[in-house]
């Protein structure tokens, strides 16, 4: 980050972008899981750009360390067919980690990624994303191709976490898409996570 930046200065928020603001699910529960929550996603913060499919993503962390992702670092993302970007960690606590975009990025908004207990105590990892198109133009785009490309790229990457910490998913992969509503988004904190991934002990 660059000096004497605030953590969220030199973001692309949702506000900037084009099109209506989308909420995309991807989450599964881990069969036989074999950590917590909460180190389920220290995993997660120290070996993230392992669990993104290379052949549509690829994730450079900024700063060379052998260390967990904290709020203020920043990771280039090379998109098959889009270019190279950047992304923040604006967010993390115990059971999630949260990243928004840098301008120039396809998308506009912020992404979560965390880990929590269903009514059972077994863990689910979940992905959420809320974001416009980073332009008119990048928005056309996604309509044409962008779109499953996405879901293929997140739901790779549960399914990539659910077999390291565990034996894949159990049932299927849930992927699911919501048009925010304007009183959603109004209440809609674009500096915390999408979603506070909570229950880390069984």
């Amino acid at each position: 980050m660059e000096a004497g930046g605030g953590l969220w200065d030199g973001l692309l928020s949702a506000t900037e972008g084009c099109g209506p603001l989308l909420q995309r699910d991807y989450w599964a529960v881990i069969d036989r899981c074999g950590c917590s929550p909460s180190e389920l996603m220290e995993l997660v913060a120290l070996r993230f750009a392992e669990f993104a499919p290379e052949e549509l993503v690829v994730f450079e962390p900024e700063r060379e360390r052998d260390e967990p992702l904290e709020p203020g670092d920043e990771l280039q993302v090379h998109i098959r067919g889009a270019g190279t970007f950047r992304v923040r960690i604006i967010h993390r606590d115990r059971q999630s980690l949260t990243l928004a975009t840098r301008p120039g990025h396809p998308e506009a908004g912020r992404i979560t990624f965390g880990a929590y207990r269903n009514e059972r105590g077994d863990v689910i990892f979940h992905i959420r994303s809320r974001a416009r198109s980073g332009s008119r133009v990048k928005y056309l785009g996604f309509r044409t191709g962008g779109e499953a490309m996405q879901t293929n790229t997140w739901t790779d990457f549960v399914n990539a976490v659910a077999l390291t910490v565990g034996e894949g998913v159990i049932g299927f992969l849930h992927a699911e898409t919501t048009v925010m509503e304007e009183a959603h988004e109004s209440a809609d904190d674009v500096r915390g996570p999408t979603f506070l991934a909570r229950g880390d002990e069984s």
